[in-house]
């Protein structure tokens, strides 16, 4: 009888790892403050990024895939949670991760996964848990030390590696691992003004883009030569948008629409996809949906494993998006819907500043310049509008950059009611509040700083939003 026991035991711990040499490998690659818009595959005429380009063009890309927020350490305290960013205790720039928030990583560990982070952590020490090995990373962006992860991993373990980088953040760093772009060649966006400082910033800021291309290459080179390119998943995407004034932090789609690349030869059909993601609280239960790990209730996301299936199905109708406090106070809120984003402004008196247009940054200082001079156009007057709008509503298809506002135009009445409605109901199901006591502007529009600044109450603390898990609205048949 103990014979057959220990028999039995034997053939299900076979069993068990041969289901777990099965199961995928994940590499997901963060990059740090880059656009969609800003590489090769979704358009861009002259940033270089053939690697990412055939990542694309043999996977998935996403068109219409949009942060919960554009900053930094928030988003990726959401990503790691599955939760909206007033939802996780960390929704301002430097707050770390409260204990007790889930961690998906960890449940991928808890299940066998070796789990490892290497380059930008930025969520705290309560985050640590969810890795087994954690690294500083190697190089300007920190992405030297991955190949070198990925072969001294344990072979008898399916993984998942959050990597990392710091590419594309200020400061500027130029080496040659990546194309130097010429100036005079650089598109310039219309909300910037077109002069020799903000046409050397965009070239300096591309050349860090490619060199997340470069990095991606090598990744993929390293999964191609240990033959596990065809059960490993590789998620290219970034934690906000591209660090210039009116991008990063702000919630138009040059800052929260990054690029969003998923890629699994043979199992993801080469495919570009129209269908809206979330991507900091829908990534986490994808993962562990094709992980085979259970779902956490705490998660306010929905898996979009069948868009990976399909590109034309549906799992959500509409995604949301908020603006916190980084370095200077700000509470906006986002819906995007059918094609239309609306925009919500608690402090409209407020002038909305961001580091990206302070004093010592070349395209801020040109937008600044020209200001003064009286030699701003209307695109170009956005950080300067005091008061401004309490509400937004931009067509996307029609206003690639959000730049006409149609909130009172009568012939959108009904849908500015319906995304008001819409928001309305986000708000109240995942607690989220404007802070009675907020935190103040860490330094003000020219750079001088605040001797007596200290954090105030977050958005959602009234609420005790940390322990709320609905997630609002999904899907809205």
């Amino acid at each position: 009888m103990r014979f057959r026991s220990l028999l039995i035991a034997l053939i299900l711990g076979a069993l068990a790892d041969a289901r777990a040499d099965d199961r995928p490998n994940f590499v997901f690659f963060i990059t740090d403050d880059v656009s969609a818009e800003d590489l090769g595959c979704y358009g861009h005429p002259l940033v270089k990024t053939p690697n990412l380009d055939k990542l694309a063009a043999g996977g998935m890309r996403f068109t219409n895939a949009c942060l919960t927020i554009s900053s930094c350490s928030p988003s990726r305290c959401s990503l790691i949670t599955g939760r909206y960013p007033h939802n996780t205790g960390a929704a301002e720039l430097h707050t770390t991760l409260p204990p007790g928030q889930f961690l998906f990583p960890q449940s991928l560990r808890d299940a066998g996964y070796y789990t490892v982070l290497s380059g930008k952590h930025h969520m705290g020490p309560n985050a640590d848990p969810a890795f087994e090995k954690i690294s500083k990373g190697k190089g300007p962006g920190k992405e030297e030390d991955w190949v070198q992860i990925l072969r001294d991993r344990p072979k008898d373990r399916p993984f998942f590696a959050w990597f990392a980088s710091t590419d594309a953040h200020r400061a500027w760093q130029i080496n040659d691992q990546a194309p130097i772009y010429d100036p005079a060649e650089v598109p310039v966006p219309p909300y910037l003004v077109d002069g020799p400082k903000t046409r050397q910033d965009l070239a300096d800021y591309y050349h860090e883009v490619s060199r997340t291309d470069h990095f991606a290459g090598e990744i993929a080179a390293e999964l191609k030569r240990q033959g596990i390119e065809g059960n490993t998943y590789f998620i290219y995407t970034g934690d906000n948008g591209r660090p210039f004034p009116r991008c990063k932090t702000r919630l138009y789609d040059s800052g929260i629409l990054p690029p969003f690349i998923v890629s699994c030869p043979g199992k993801i059909e080469p495919a570009v996809t129209d269908s809206l993601v979330s991507i900091n609280v829908d990534l986490a239960p994808t993962i562990l949906e094709l992980a085979g790990v259970a779902r956490d209730p705490r998660m306010q996301g929905v898996s979009f494993g069948k868009v990976l299936e399909d590109p034309k199905a549906t799992v959500r109708d509409a995604a949301f998006a908020e603006h916190n406090w980084h370095v200077n106070q700000a509470h906006e809120r986002m819906v995007r819907e059918g094609g239309w984003l609306y925009i919500r402004n608690a402090w409209p008196e407020r002038q909305i500043l961001c580091v990206e247009s302070a004093p010592g940054i070349p395209s801020g200082d040109e937008l600044w310049e020209a200001h003064d001079k009286g030699a701003l156009n209307p695109d170009q007057r956005d950080i300067f509008l005091v008061p401004r709008p309490a509400e937004e509503l931009y067509n996307v298809s029609k206003d690639t950059n959000q730049l006409r506002n149609i909130a009172a135009d009568p012939q959108n009445a009904e849908t500015l009611a319906r995304l008001r409605k819409l928001l309305d109901r986000w708000t109240e199901e995942t607690g989220d509040t404007v802070p009675e006591n907020p935190t103040p502007d860490r330094q003000d529009a020219h750079g001088k700083k605040n001797p007596d600044f200290k954090y105030g109450e977050m958005p959602g603390a009234a609420r005790d939003a940390t322990a709320i898990t609905k997630p609002g609205p999904i899907r809205l048949d």
